[in-house]
């Protein structure tokens, strides 16, 4: 018999829907079904792609004798952190300070006020590894609740005090010496074997290794070549380990050993928006086909019915992690023949003793071949022999920050490879967010099946949404997605600031939650403030709005002692200032189409942190382009910095 989740939008929540388990969804009912029954709230946090969830789910969720003692000593509530994540980053808060570490499933005590007093992350079935039983933990708690409840109290204001702490954070501009700081300590976090920062798990530092790249451009120096070689190792071993899915494209979560052979296996939109804009800027052959790859993989699995992309891949298959992406050198020989095969084995790293679970091994492409029509070949027939397997579950609701990362990833690729396929869907999944998404002029986070979701747009949704719009506006000069941008930009700047000059992570007029959330930092996505930043420097960039560009260099100082303290978590803030630095450079590029004008927009695309615009010729309705006219009958490119423009020049070496 279905429970109250049978009527939720989240995939996640519909994945505990037949539980025995009497699971609410967050809000004012359960609070106060809590509290007419006297009894504690348990919190259940995670998402549709987590392998651990899962797990915790059927040994403890679908379990009979654990749902009744769930339902009977506690008001039970279910939260898809991607649904809701100003309710997961409030808990995670709490989680970490009790814990010391944090994860998914997340499972909290509350009161009746919403304050946590007891947390903790996965708990078994049984007693293992140290850990007490789930039963065993659920009984402690009510007994606690029952016998103990000045301990409760007590342990419930302590956690409150700690996550109304002063929000206001320290003030520190961001300029050259501080990101060349924050690129030296990088250095000595950098792992100079296996490429990325830090020892296992590694997840990928997309953000980071966009602000090497941009400080690469800025001069041959020492600082710039020790960046440029950390962005070089880390980018090649990425797409040369398991983690990256050389059969189908696309990127998984992150390697649970230092080199990057063997993932997490779930593959998330967030992840894969962010690589796909990163690879297709490298300007290589790695990284085109990469860029590529990861495209057709967004394209293929991810793209909706509605234009969107859906938000994750599971990590497992009929039951197993990894076991639609694992091949042992039989299965290899079955799909290919024995020659090719085995010539396939070796290339891809697969042994008899494997590298991942019984047996078999992930698929690493750590050289070209070098046969590469036979590697072509081999490809196309193992990734049609996979396609018979059975597939992972899919998390189909539309996550609007994540996808304002895929439309700026695929507008990217459009600029660099020039397929219209990838800005043909850019436009789609932009069309959908305004559609479906933007509701009386405010931005919702998630929709499902072309249905929007009830729970409001945090910042990281303003922020990544509006900077996709700036590159659609830009790829299609058409101005409405201009307009777009400005209408989520300026509500920005109206209901999430703070007094220090930065931003709050929700709203003023939110949901009053028992704090309300403040992130600088970046974690697997862009953080809010990091992302609106990046919109509000290139919205500035692209109209001449000065308030936008006034907005953008007080919020960004407020990240400055993470940057300084932290550079691992301030990568996209300090990827900002090197743009901000720069200008950042505007760029109008004019000219009939063609060869001449392609080559001039590459050079163009290519300048880390630009705005660029390609148009026929001048444009009265875009300020980069008025008055901008060919030069002499040949394609011209002017660049600008605050509005002020050098000469106009052809050759795309000059530029």
């Amino acid at each position: 018999m279905a429970n109250r989740l049978a009527g939720a939008t989240s995939p996640y929540l519909l994945q505990h829907a037949d539980n025995p388990v009497d699971w609410w969804e967050w809000g004012p009912d359960a609070f106060a079904e809590a509290k007419r029954r006297d009894v504690p709230i348990l919190l259940s946090v995670g998402y549709a792609a987590c392998h651990w969830c899962h797990v915790m789910a059927h040994e403890s969720f679908e379990d009979e004798g654990t749902a009744a003692q769930m339902n009977e000593s506690f008001v039970c509530i279910k939260v898809d952190r991607e649904e809701r994540p100003d309710v997961d980053a409030i808990y995670m808060q709490a989680t970490t300070a009790m814990t010391g570490q944090g994860g998914w499933p997340m499972t909290v005590v509350l009161d009746h006020d919403g304050n946590p007093w007891f947390a903790g992350t996965y708990f078994p079935d049984e007693p293992r590894h140290g850990l007490a039983s789930f039963r065993q933990v659920l009984q402690a708690l009510t007994d606690a609740w029952r016998d103990r409840p000045d301990g409760v109290r007590q342990q419930a204001a302590q956690l409150r005090e700690h996550l109304q702490a002063p929000a206001s954070l320290p003030v520190a501009p961001i300029g050259a010496d501080a990101i060349d700081a924050a690129v030296t300590a990088l250095g000595r976090d950098f792992d100079p074997t296996a490429g990325g920062f830090g020892n296992a798990p590694k997840f990928p530092p997309t953000m980071v290794l966009e602000l090497l790249r941009r400080r690469v451009a800025r001069g041959d120096d020492d600082v710039a070549r020790r960046a440029a070689h950390m962005l070089g190792r880390t980018v090649a071993a990425m797409a040369g380990g398991g983690m990256y899915d050389q059969l189908g494209g696309g990127f998984a979560r992150y390697s649970v050993d230092r080199g990057w052979v063997v993932p997490h296996f779930e593959k998330m939109l967030y992840d894969n928006g962010q690589l796909l804009a990163l690879y297709a800027r490298l300007g290589t052959p790695l990284g085109d086909r990469v860029a590529r790859e990861t495209a057709d993989f967004l394209l293929r699995e991810l793209a909706t019915a509605e234009g969107g992309f859906a938000s994750a891949l599971d990590a497992d298959s009929e039951g197993v992690e990894g076991k639609f992406y694992a091949w042992t050198p039989a299965q290899l020989v079955e799909a290919l023949g024995e020659d090719d095969g085995a010539w396939a084995a070796g290339l891809l790293s697969v042994t008899d003793a494997g590298t991942f679970e019984h047996g078999s091994s992930t698929l690493q492409l750590r050289h070209p071949p070098d046969d590469p029509g036979r590697w072509a070949a081999a490809r196309q027939r193992l990734f049609e022999a996979r396609a018979s397997r059975v597939r992972p579950a899919r998390d189909d609701k539309v996550v609007a920050a994540w996808n304002g990362l895929a439309i700026s990833g695929l507008v990217a690729t459009w600029q660099r490879l020039g397929e219209q396929r990838h800005l043909d869907a850019a436009v789609a999944a932009g069309r959908l967010l305004v559609d479906v998404h933007l509701v009386e002029g405010r931005l919702r986070r998630v929709s499902r099946d072309g249905v929007v979701g009830a729970p409001d747009a945090v910042l990281e949704d303003l922020g990544c949404v509006a900077m996709a719009f700036v590159d659609l506006a830009t790829a299609t000069l058409d101005a409405t997605w201009t307009d777009h941008a400005r209408t989520l930009l300026d509500d920005a700047l109206a209901r999430f600031p703070a007094e220090d000059g930065g931003f709050f992570d929700t709203a003023s007029d939110a949901e009053a939650l028992v704090a309300r959330p403040r992130d600088p930092s970046d974690n697997a996505a862009p953080s809010g403030l990091s992302s609106t930043v990046h919109a509000l420097v290139a919205f500035s960039a692209l109209t001449g709005e000065p308030r936008h560009r006034a907005a953008a260099e007080e919020a960004l100082a407020t990240a400055g002692v993470l940057a300084q303290q932290a550079p691992r978590f301030a990568g996209w803030s300090l990827a900002a200032a090197e743009a901000m630095l720069d200008g950042p450079r505007e760029v109008a590029v004019v000219g009939p189409p063609g060869p001449e004008r392609d080559a001039l927009a590459q050079a163009a695309y290519a300048l880390p942190g630009a705005v660029v615009v390609v148009a026929d010729g001048p444009r009265d309705d875009w300020p980069l382009l008025a008055g901008r006219v060919a030069v002499d009958g040949r394609s011209a490119a002017y660049v600008c910095r605050h509005h002020v423009c050098a000469a106009p020049v052809t050759d795309p070496a000059e530029l």
